[in-house]
């Protein structure tokens, strides 16, 4: 049996007012939703960030490059610093200073003239003694014509040999008398010269103790000035006794290089030639004594000082060189920290044969063109993240 469909009941018109309505509402509806949706991804990341730990900063470091190189070996000493020469100048005449031809440490030249005594009773004294020895070479000549009169009247038989004996002792006493007179000319000239004294070599002058107007006297104690010449120089340094064969043993071959290191890093070193090694240990110290020599054309030394001297006995080649900054040390000895690819910083223990000023050569631990680093140490441990900034050199 068919059923008769029910007839479609009609859809009322939407008006504008329920258009407006149903639009409001889907708007509600979406924004709610993106809120929540919102809410939930913003709770989720910060769970996310809670649980995922932040790891430390990276720790800045300065690093510089281990440098495989033929280095010096040297011996380290403090030496003093001694004049070539020292002449402490001192009259050699009595009288007065009239004239003092130099400032207080001048350099001066050998000849230049220094002090002038007062010459005038020194001149006087020299033409008496002229007059003298004119005097007595004259009664020479006249003693010897008369022995030689007498000489040809004794071989005439004329007179008798005692007479003859008389006449020659005269002439004998009269040359006598004629070389006095001469050594006494000689004497009063040197006197005379004496008051004009001049610098017995090249040098710098010092204080002057006697000033123009003062009365010196021969030879006294205390000098006129000092005078040091310090161009060359000396050093004289010591090392330890167990360093003298080794001393001995180079030296023999060809005069070791000594350097005397300057306090401003800016100066130059001075080089020079060890010249002398005592010939005996001193017991109390325990020590050689040694002295080197220096051109010195600059004067960069100066007798008195106390200078730091190295002494190159020889070079060593392919020795792993790195700045001594960088070694460290702990309760199990000398280490260093090796930045790797990784940017990590790595603890290395090493051994430093020795150290040269701002360098340290290592025997063991590093090979050439690691990277140690120089400065930051102290915020380091293994494993530690490292940015590098500015390297330092390389150790040359």
């Amino acid at each position: 049996m068919t059923i008769p469909a029910l007839p479609e009941s009609p859809t009322p018109p939407m008006t504008k007012t329920s258009r407006r309505v149903l639009i409001a509402g889907a708007v509600v509806v979406a924004l709610a939703a993106g809120g929540v949706a919102a809410y939930f991804s913003t709770d989720s990341r910060a769970k996310e960030s809670r649980k995922a730990p932040k790891g430390p900063p990276a720790v800045p470091v300065t690093v510089a490059t281990a440098a495989q190189e033929t280095v010096p070996v040297r011996l380290l000493a403090i030496g003093n610093v001694e004049a070539y020469r020292t002449v402490a100048l001192k009259a050699r005449v009595d009288g007065q200073i009239v004239t003092v031809n130099f400032n207080e440490g001048d350099p001066v030249k050998k000849g230049d003239v220094l002090f002038r005594i007062d010459p005038r009773p020194y001149d006087a004294a020299l033409r008496q003694a002229e007059a003298n020895a004119l005097r007595d070479r004259a009664a020479r000549d006249q003693a010897r014509s008369q022995e030689r009169r007498y000489q040809e009247l004794l071989a005439k038989n004329f007179i008798s040999k005692e007479a003859y004996a008389q006449i020659r002792t005269n002439a004998e006493t009269a040359e006598a008398t004629a070389k006095a007179s001469q050594a006494a000319l000689e004497n009063a000239r040197l006197n005379l010269e004496y008051c004009t004294i001049l610098s017995p070599l090249d040098g710098y002058v010092g204080k002057v103790f006697l000033q123009a107007g003062n009365l010196v006297k021969a030879n006294d104690v205390n000098p006129l000035v000092v005078i040091n010449q310090v161009k060359p120089i000396y050093v004289n340094f010591a090392v330890p006794e167990q360093n003298l064969p080794e001393v001995r043993k180079y030296q023999s071959a060809d005069p070791l290089r000594v350097d005397v290191v300057q306090p401003d890093p800016g100066m130059a070193r001075v080089s020079g030639r060890l010249i002398f090694i005592d010939n005996a240990v001193d017991p109390s110290t325990g020590t050689i004594r040694l002295r080197a020599g220096f051109e010195n054309s600059e004067a960069a030394l100066w007798p008195g000082q106390f200078v730091n001297v190295s002494v190159q006995l020889y070079e060593q080649p392919d020795a792993i060189v790195i700045p001594s900054q960088a070694v460290q040390s702990g309760p199990e000895g000398q280490y260093v920290y090796v930045i790797g690819s990784d940017m990590l910083a790595e603890l290395r223990r090493i051994k430093v044969l020795r150290t040269d000023g701002e360098q340290a050569i290592v025997a063991s631990g590093l090979v050439k063109g690691e990277r140690v680093v120089t400065r930051g140490q102290l915020r380091l441990g293994p494993k530690t993240r490292v940015q590098i900034g500015k390297s330092a050199p390389e150790a040359s």
